[in-house]
């Protein structure tokens, strides 16, 4: 082993379970809001406060007792991220019972297995149509014995079910909850192979949840605000889980948003204004080309990457000077920056509510010149970085000494070691108790106390972590060379044409791309595109596509930059559509299946690599002529 980072305990031991946080916030301050809703998609926010939120539980457990589901019992919550997900989960674990998150958008066979491997006794759905989904393999469950269906009342019926139990009852079983008992089952996104269950304690979940509230609790709001969060994130996952438990035991105001489409999105965070932006790259990403794209359209774009490109300079020197390797922005820069700040950046943080100044990104590396160009505008946007396996995130950025292109440092009470080949390797209390009904997978993952997470990186002299990619993605050419795809794929989707990207070489010649575009973006782009004006629609159809090709030819040349000659990519597809979770290329928690897409695209990539000597050079684009032996393939 090498590079070892470790930080000593800051939080005192969970002593019960993690419905206590909600008893213990009305006691406390029984008028604090702590959730707002809204009856109608685009309808007002309602807030609710602590006692009004204990009491909902109350009687849903009581509902829960009613219908006979006691300590230990397994129920499913299959529905977007929205308020009922919130009550029903904390009223499981008032009465000892176990959460098993599954996602709505989930196939027959996958809800089928997680239900049976699980051995639920219950499951909460959305709509009629997941309620026919776990119609159809009931006969297959015979633990199961409830559905319920959240639009049709099913919470309110369980509430007036259990009008004959006794909060006493309710109190009773809450207190004989302890930490180490399984809070949640929470099933992996399965990238590869069948979904493994994880199997999380009271205490691992809220672990680095009261660890990060004790630290860094501080920077989720402005002094004088409350903290407030909107939660889009899937709570069927554990990231969407962590961000539940850190506002319910922070007394952080949570909204709910169970439509993570770009309008849905934008006129919630409008409305809402939140403090603090908890997302993924893809919406990071995505927030960032809307951004491009209305400013285009509005006659600015020159003006916006100006903006943007001090944005990212004026973070890049702040940085420096904050790690003690700079003097920080110079006087032009500061003018140039204090001239944005009037013109430009205030709009854009008006277009995510006018509240939020700092956000997590997680799931998957966040490429430094997002983050840094968040910074600039008045936005500190961090990578974070944690597993199922360890309830959510277990590094964070050190205060005052936060440090772009990394996730920060362990967080207080773990440790984490890089190992001879790159993997990271953690120990923590926040880590799972084992896959369910698979101690050989268990007995693979976890060594003595440490787990194996798959990830590769590493850590500098300063403790701060690096992640480099998975294990099992890293491509070995035919000639040998190792390339980790993520810095490559990071690089291509900051293109506003590309909206996702694969890379691809595993035994081949040299390095490839599949290559999706941005639909919104494409449009935008055509639209603003002089040269296709005049001709008939095949000369302008031609056009087009040699257009498109510079341009992506262009993003590739842009991406191979970075990196050097041998990683660099040779040949490239564009496909007609995006991955996604319909055609089963993407996971509910939006991160690729790459064997599932090199299975899917075989033909297509075996024909690129191909054509990749028959093409003419004359063809390719500028940028890609200076490559050795380049290619590019479009669909």
């Amino acid at each position: 082993m090498r590079d070892v980072a470790l930080a000593p305990p800051a939080t005192s031991p969970l002593t019960g379970g993690l419905a206590d946080s909600v008893f213990e916030t009305a006691a406390r301050t029984p008028t604090l809001p702590v959730l707002a809703r809204r009856s109608a998609p685009s309808g007002p926010w309602e807030e609710v406060t602590a006692v009004e939120l204990r009491d909902e539980v109350v009687d849903l457990a009581k509902g829960l007792i009613a219908s006979g589901v006691s300590p230990g019992h397994r129920v499913a919550v299959m529905a977007r991220t929205r308020y009922e997900w919130t009550v029903l989960s904390y009223a499981l674990w008032a009465v000892g019972a176990e959460v098993v998150p599954v996602y709505p958008t989930s196939s027959r066979d996958q809800v089928e297995w997680i239900l049976r491997d699980a051995r639920c006794v219950g499951v909460v759905v959305e709509d009629e149509q997941s309620v026919m989904t776990v119609g159809s393999v009931c006969a297959t469950l015979p633990s199961l014995r409830h559905v319920w269906q959240l639009d049709a009342g099913a919470l309110d019926d369980l509430t007036r079910r259990g009008e004959v139990i006794p909060q006493t009852t309710v109190d009773s079983l809450r207190r004989i909850v302890l930490p180490d008992s399984t809070a949640v089952i929470a099933y992996t996104s399965g990238t590869s192979g069948r979904p493994l269950g994880c199997a999380l304690t009271h205490r691992s979940l809220a672990s680095p949840c009261d660890t990060l509230l004790a630290g860094w609790g501080k920077t989720a709001a402005p002094p004088g605000q409350q903290p407030s969060v909107l939660a889009f994130l899937p709570f069927s996952h554990v990231y969407g889980l962590m961000v539940q438990g850190l506002c319910l035991r922070g007394g952080i105001l949570m909204g709910h948003e169970p439509d993570m489409s770009a309008e849905a999105l934008s006129e919630a965070l409008r409305t809402f204004r939140p403090t603090y932006l908890y997302g993924v790259p893809s919406v990071f990403e995505k927030i960032y080309k809307n951004f491009l794209r209305a400013a285009q359209e509005a006659g600015r774009g020159a003006l916006f990457e100006r903006a943007a490109g001090t944005a990212r300079d004026f973070a890049a020197a702040v940085e420096r000077q904050r790690l003690g390797r700079g003097s920080g922005p110079g006087f032009d820069l500061r003018l140039q920056h204090a001239l944005f700040e009037r013109t430009v950046y205030r709009r854009l943080r008006a277009a995510l509510g006018g509240r939020v100044h700092r956000g997590t990104s997680g799931g998957s590396p966040l490429h430094p010149d997002l983050s840094l160009f968040y910074e600039g505008i008045g936005i500190y946007v961090h990578d974070g970085y944690g597993l199922t396996e360890t309830s959510g995130g277990i590094t964070m950025q050190p205060l005052g000494r936060e440090r772009t292109g990394t996730v920060g440092q362990a967080l207080p009470g773990t440790e984490i070691q890089v190992a001879d080949d790159g993997e990271i390797l953690v120990r923590g209390p926040s880590l799972f108790q084992g896959y369910v009904n698979d101690d050989a997978s268990t007995r693979a993952t976890l060594w003595g106390g440490w787990l194996a997470t798959g990830d590769l990186g590493h850590l500098d002299h300063d403790g701060y972590l690096t992640i480099t990619g998975r294990k099992k993605d890293v491509i070995i050419t035919s000639g040998g060379k190792s390339v980790a795809p993520t810095a490559l794929e990071q690089r291509l989707r900051l293109h506003p044409l590309v909206q996702q990207a694969v890379v691809v070489g595993d035994n081949r010649p040299c390095v490839g791309a599949l290559i999706t575009l941005d639909p919104e973006f494409l449009a935008h782009w055509r639209r603003n595109l002089p040269s296709l004006h005049g001709g008939d629609s095949s000369s302008r159809e031609a056009r087009e596509e040699n257009a498109l090709r510079e341009e992506i030819g262009r993003a590739v040349a842009t991406a191979n930059s970075s990196v050097s000659r041998s990683e660099s990519i040779r040949v490239f597809r564009v496909l007609a559509e995006p991955f996604n979770q319909a055609n089963g290329l993407l996971t509910p928690s939006m991160k690729l299946r790459r064997d599932t897409i090199v299975r899917h695209y075989a033909a297509e990539i075996e024909a690129m690599y191909q054509a990749r000597a028959r093409v003419p050079r004359e063809t390719a684009p500028p940028e890609v002529l200076s490559w050795d032996d380049s290619d590019d393939v479009f669909r």
